[in-house]
């Protein structure tokens, strides 16, 4: 502070107010009384000081006034977002994630490509087989909803009280609102048969890329249930183009205890390497995306 002449001027015009705040005022600023004159210390002080003097300290409450309003301002706001609650802006971006997901899957509608999940050989699945599907699908749509390029899905011969339709309804919450098509009938019913390609893991046709001109179908049937060719079988009796994923081109056979190599894949975890080929058009890295290392196949570079 400035030195104590400055509060020895103020205390000898104790009891006369005017003249105290001017003074508290000018101690603030870090003036002193005597520069503004002569007369600040004596009664009526506060009459003479300069006008300087008064400006500064007009200013200085104006000052104090602003940060009044300022602290005012702030607890005010933090009320407001007390009442709002905590995850307001987390709200905000899941709004906005949801949107730019309904975007590209609307996208998908119009461009491409599709993904077709074949229920026509759900009748052949006990209930808790059916239950396994149920949860695939929903993995398989989560997925493709969180995808950068989603693929348009739907379920064929998804008949309406079939065990497969009431354990979708019930395992998934919100079923009724996924943003995909579902239908009871054949999707040989609804694409040109010269547009669909059933994947599965019997063909001798290698699938090598993705066309967004393509519908791609995959058997729903969860692993226990799939007998060999089966879906093969069905496609060919049906005059269909067939495809399987390159899993013996770009992965080996590793050594384990049962001697196990298995290249059928759940539908969630086949899309997961459609969906990751798609965005990257790597298949190394899509089939690492997709494909366990307990189904007995890995990449080259992991047995290095």
């Amino acid at each position: 502070m400035a030195g104590g002449s400055g509060v020895g001027a103020c205390s000898s015009v104790e009891g006369e107010g005017e003249a105290a705040v001017a003074c508290e005022a000018l101690r603030l600023l870090r003036i002193e009384p005597s520069a503004v004159g002569p007369g600040v210390g004596r009664a009526g002080g506060a009459a003479q000081c300069s006008r300087n003097a008064l400006r500064k300290r007009r200013r200085w409450e104006r000052v104090l006034a602003a940060r009044r309003r300022k602290r005012r301002q702030e607890r005010e706001r933090s009320r407001a977002r007390r009442a709002e609650g905590p995850g307001t802006a987390s709200r905000d971006r899941g709004r906005a994630v949801a949107a730019l997901a309904k975007e590209r899957l609307l996208e998908a509608r119009v461009l491409g490509p599709r993904l077709c999940v074949d229920l026509g050989l759900a009748h052949r699945m006990s209930q808790k087989e059916t239950s396994r599907l149920a949860s695939q699908i929903r993995r398989l749509y989560g997925a493709n909803r969180r995808a950068k390029k989603p693929f348009w899905l739907c379920l064929t011969e998804f008949v309406v009280g079939s065990l497969i339709h009431e354990e979708c309804f019930r395992m998934n919450d919100g079923f009724c609102n996924y943003l995909m098509e579902t239908t009871q009938e054949s999707y040989l019913n609804l694409f040109p048969l010269d547009a669909i390609v059933y994947l599965t893991p019997d063909s001798e046709n290698v699938l090598e890329d993705i066309d967004p001109s393509k519908v791609y179908v995959l058997g729903g049937l969860v692993d226990e249930s799939i007998h060999k060719n089966l879906t093969l079988q069905r496609a060919q009796e049906q005059s269909l183009q067939t495809a399987r994923l390159p899993i013996r081109e770009y992965m080996v056979k590793t050594v384990n205890t049962k001697n196990y190599h298995s290249e059928t894949l759940a539908i969630n975890q086949v899309f997961d390497v459609l969906s990751t080929y798609y965005e990257t058009r790597s298949w190394p890295a899509a089939l690492k995306a997709g494909v366990s290392s307990g189904k007995g196949y890995v990449l080259p570079d992991a047995v290095k």
